[in-house]
C-alpha cells in the first residue's frame, strides 16, 4: 500500500516521523459510458471555449476568477509559496475529548504508522491518549491544502481524520421541530432500543446492493435472462404506540 502522506506528529517538543494509508477504499462496481448504436466507449475533450482547439494537459494552467471573465494565474510555486516547512509536520493544537466533536466534520480516515526511529514516541503518544480517553486536534498540508485532523488512539494504532472546517460545513435547511412525547412512549421506545444492542461487529454488514449488482453482470455474460425479485411490502403504521407494540412482540418482550 503507498503512503499518502509522510511526515511527523509534533507533540510538544517530541517529533514521531509517521506515514498516512488510507483506511478505506471503494468497492462499488463502475461503468464505462458507451455509444448506445454500437457499443463504442464514450471520450471527452478538453476544447478551448474561444478558439475551439482541443487543449492537452501541459496547455492547461489554473486561474482564478476574481471578476466577471477575469481570472489571475497560479502557478505550482504560487502554491508553494503558500506553505512554511512546519505545514508539512502534523502539529498537534491540543487535546479533547472524542464526544466532543460532532461527526459532521470528519472527512477520511488514515492509518498513521509510525516509521524508522518513531515506534517509541509514537507508542508513547498512543497509550497517554487511551489511557486518558482524550484525541488530538492537529493541522498539516496535504497536497496543496491545509487540513485539520483528530487524532484518534485506538488498541492497535493512532487514526486519523481529515476535518471540515467550520466554514465548510453547511447548517441544516431548518430545524426539526420538538413534539413533545409522552413517558409512556418513551418507556417503550427505550425498552424495543434496549433489545436491539450488540456489539458492532463490521463483518456482519454487506453492501446488498453490489452483492445483487455483480450477480446481474455476471448472469447477463453468462447470457442468462434476468428476473426482478417482487418487492417487499411496507406497512406504513400511523399510531406510534401500536407500533412500538408491535416492535417489541417481534423483539420478543411482553409489554403488557
Amino acid at each position: 500500500m503507498a503512503v499518502s502522506h509522510r511526515g511527523a506528529i509534533s507533540f510538544g517538543l517530541v517529533h514521531i516521523p509517521v506515514g498516512l494509508y488510507t483506511a478505506t477504499q471503494d468497492n462499488d462496481i463502475h461503468f464505462n459510458q458507451l455509444c448506445r448504436e454500437d457499443g463504442s466507449r464514450i471520450k471527452y475533450k478538453k476544447v478551448c471555449a474561444s478558439c475551439g482547439k482541443e487543449v492537452s494537459a501541459k496547455d492547461i494552467v489554473k486561474g482564478f476568477e476574481y471578476d466577471k471573465d477575469k481570472f489571475v494565474i497560479m502557478t505550482d510555486e504560487d502554491f508553494e509559496k503558500a506553505k512554511s516547512e512546519k505545514d508539512k509536520t502534523i502539529h498537534i493544537l491540543h487535546f479533547t475529548d472524542l464526544n466532543s466533536i460532532r461527526p459532521i466534520y470528519y472527512d477520511k480516515t488514515y492509518h498513521a504508522i509510525p516509521e524508522a526511529g518513531g515506534d517509541k514516541a509514537f507508542e508513547l503518544l498512543r497509550k497517554a491518549m487511551k489511557d486518558e480517553n482524550k484525541v488530538a486536534i492537529a493541522k498539516t498540508v496535504m497536497g496543496t491544502k491545509e487540513k485539520l485532523l483528530t487524532l484518534i488512539p485506538t488498541d492497535d494504532g493512532i487514526l486519523i481524520e481529515t476535518m471540515f472546517f467550520a466554514d465548510e460545513v453547511k447548517q441544516a435547511p431548518k430545524e426539526s421541530s420538538h413534539p413533545e412525547v409522552n413517558e409512556a412512549e418513551l418507556t417503550m421506545a427505550k425498552t424495543l432500543i434496549n433489545t436491539m444492542v450488540k456489539d458492532f461487529e463490521p463483518s456482519l454488514y454487506k453492501d446488498e446492493y453490489q452483492v445483487k449488482l455483480r450477480e446481474i453482470i455476471e448472469q447477463k455474460i453468462a447470457g442468462k435472462d434476468i428476473t426482478a425479485s417482487a418487492p417487499e411490502v411496507q406497512v406504513n403504521a400511523i399510531d406510534i404506540m401500536e407500533a412500538l407494540k408491535q416492535s417489541l412482540v417481534q423483539a420478543g418482550v411482553n409489554n403488557d
